[in-house]
């Protein structure tokens, strides 16, 4: 039988997707540096191929061996604590990543960040205006530079091992600076600030191999408008297949079918909340959260009328209990220099549970988690998302390829900064990079 999943485009979305995460916006003379690891040779960090006797920190230190001072910049630069509660200091973070993060190398598509993605990404409870640093140039006051740190709680389920983290993310710098080796200097500030905190590991993600990753998961990509993604050159069409051909393929009902499906309000939350505690324990590698972090991850805000994160529930009609939950996020394209389209909308998978996943029958758990997520397709739809993006992680690999998600040639390597630990399964098959249908990942945590 002939292979009739869709084969990834040069200008597919994981290239971008490749871009977006940490070490993805080198140029070439960083590239050079990076294969010979002169910055990550000074981290504390396993080394590439090195074999893990035992878990647990590489260094131990004390707040009070940490520098209270910044570490020094270029003569023309200047640090800036960055306040994304101030208008006018959110809109020059949004103008610099916009401008400055990612874009692909055509320069067709770009990441359409909004100030609510902002305040939802960068805000979660115990978020710290210090760890969100920037550069300017002195003369000018202008920002050049950005990077976060948000905080999390990582568990390693299987010694039950909690450990106090950050997730570093946004790392940008303006694109004609990228010979300043600023990047390197915005990373160890970063960590200066959060070990003022007397925080000692961090997870950061990154499209490129460094020193040493934990685990690495592929991207899927699911069209739902496959008609807009050819128009836009997002996606081409296959040699042996038709445009009507391939819109029929991608077709999605108009309405759910899964019963008590509903989106999920704030009265939700505690049973949500115990669903996902138990759900996490499955994975090897989690993110732990109080009730108040879950809402917000979930929720966005008190309005619940998010419009980047969507969250549905299924509640029970006979006892009222909520048996399952999904969530996913909107991060919108920006199309540059096309005269039919100036948005896509795309969808990511975030975090879900279903109390199918304890019984003992894996494929009724499978066929639940497919149904579910066809019906996230299904809402996704609704709010104008032209493709949805997941990851091997979770238990995805159950799902991807009855939900009709193409594999992508894109790979995310998941780093924990200052911590060894046994290498975790990402979903898919390390030599023949093929998604593993009947073997879930070890990775339940998902970064932004």
């Amino acid at each position: 039988m002939p292979d009739e999943r869709p084969k990834p485009d040069p200008k597919s979305i994981e290239e971008l997707l490749k871009l977006l995460s940490m070490g993805g916006e080198l140029n070439e003379v960083q590239k050079k540096e990076m294969k010979d690891y002169k910055f990550w040779k000074t981290q504390p960090v396993p080394k590439l191929d090195e074999k893990i006797l035992n878990e647990g920190p590489i260094e131990i230190k004390k707040p009070e061996d940490v520098p209270d001072t910044p570490l020094p910049l270029l003569k023309d630069f200047e640090w800036s604590t960055i306040d994304i509660e101030e208008k006018a200091q959110l809109e020059e973070v949004y103008d610099l990543l916009y401008e400055h993060y990612v874009e692909d190398q055509d320069a067709t598509f770009r990441f359409k960040y909004s100030h609510e993605f902002f305040n939802w990404a960068l805000k979660p409870p115990g978020w710290r205006k210090d760890w969100h640093a920037g550069v300017r140039i002195k003369q000018t006051g202008k920002l050049v530079g950005f990077i976060t740190a948000t905080p999390v709680t990582l568990k390693l389920t299987k010694s039950q091992t909690i450990i106090p983290s950050v997730e570093i993310n946004f790392l940008c710098i303006h694109k004609k600076l990228r010979s300043k080796r600023l990047a390197p200097v915005l990373i160890k500030e970063i960590t200066r600030r959060v070990n003022k905190c007397d925080i000692w590991q961090a997870l950061y993600t990154a499209g490129v191999v460094l020193p040493s990753p934990v685990t690495t998961c592929r991207y899927t990509h699911r069209p739902i408008n496959w008609a807009k993604l050819n128009d836009v050159e997002f996606s081409h069409l296959p040699s042996d297949q038709t445009r009507a051909s391939m819109v029929a393929r991608y077709s999605l009902p108009n309405a759910t079918k899964t019963p008590g499906l509903r989106p999920m309000e704030a009265r939700d939350m505690d049973q949500v909340y115990d669903l996902l505690t138990r759900f996490q324990e499955r994975f090897e590698l989690v993110q732990t959260f109080e009730k108040k972090e879950l809402f917000h991850c979930l929720l966005g805000s008190e309005s619940t009328n998010s419009k980047v994160i969507k969250s549905f529930v299924v509640e029970s009609p006979e006892t009222g209990k909520i048996t399952d939950f999904f969530s996913y996020y909107l991060l919108p394209f920006t199309v540059l220099n096309n005269s039919q389209h100036k948005e896509l909308g795309i969808a990511y998978l975030f975090y879900y549970a279903s109390e199918s996943a304890f019984g003992d029958d894996l494929p009724a758990y499978k066929q639940r988690l497919a149904l579910l997520m066809n019906d996230a397709l299904v809402t996704a739809k609704k709010f104008n998302v032209d493709v949805f993006n997941c990851l091997t992680s979770q238990d995805n690999s159950y799902f991807i390829e009855k939900c009709k998600f193409g594999s992508g040639d894109g790979l995310l390597n998941y780093y924990l900064f200052n911590y060894k630990t046994w290498p975790i399964y990402g979903g898919f098959d390390p030599q023949t990079k093929e998604v593993t249908e009947d073997k879930a990942s070890g990775v339940g945590v998902v970064l932004l």
